[in-house]
């Protein structure tokens, strides 16, 4: 160990100037160390701010999305409750003319008067339901398609042009605005 009060002049600066030297590794002022760490803590308040502002940007991006998600699911429902609406209003006249028809059964022996006032309803209900979009599948004689068609059975027909066609229809399928919404249950014949 140096005892320092040992040390001549020289010596005793030669050991102060040993720590003086800036480009040696280790060696820094104090005032240098205040400095720094004033740079230091405005890095981090700076961090600190720009981490703050991220995630308030996170909140409310999360909050208005959250809000997006509530506003679609309700109007969503909104929409399937009032989606046949239009549908339901343009069939509120083919139920009029129903209760009309009632009514004039209850009334009349005239069977004429009674099929005609029927055969009204009907050809208003149909046209009623193809301003929709609604289309009945034309399936009797033409061939089988799985696509369109449901097979019910399979009789056997002494033509062999009929072999593969539809034969008969038991219920008939549906198109809305040319997809489909109900397949044909029908007859095939083998």
């Amino acid at each position: 160990m140096i005892d320092i009060n040992n040390i001549d002049e020289q010596g005793r600066e030669d050991l102060e100037d040993m720590n003086t030297d800036e480009n040696i590794a280790g060696a820094t002022r104090l005032e240098d160390m205040g400095a720094r760490e004033d740079e230091v803590d405005r890095l981090v308040q700076s961090l600190q701010d720009e981490v703050q502002e991220q995630k308030d940007k996170y909140l409310r991006l999360f909050a208005e999305f959250d809000n997006f998600r509530k506003r679609s699911a309700r109007e969503n429902l909104e929409l399937r409750q009032t989606a046949g609406k239009e549908v339901i209003i343009s069939l509120l006249d083919v139920l009029d003319d129903s209760d009309r028809a009632e009514k004039q059964l209850q009334t009349t022996d005239d069977l004429t008067q009674i099929r005609e006032g029927v055969q009204l309803v009907f050809s208003k209900l149909r046209s009623t339901l193809q301003s929709r979009g609604l289309k009945a599948m034309q399936s009797v004689n033409t061939d089988f398609d799985v696509e369109k068609h449901e097979a019910i059975t399979e009789i056997p027909v002494p033509d062999p042009k009929k072999k593969g066609k539809v034969i008969d229809e038991v219920q008939k399928g549906y198109y809305l605005n040319d997809k489909i919404i109900r397949f044909a249950k029908v007859v095939v014949g083998k």
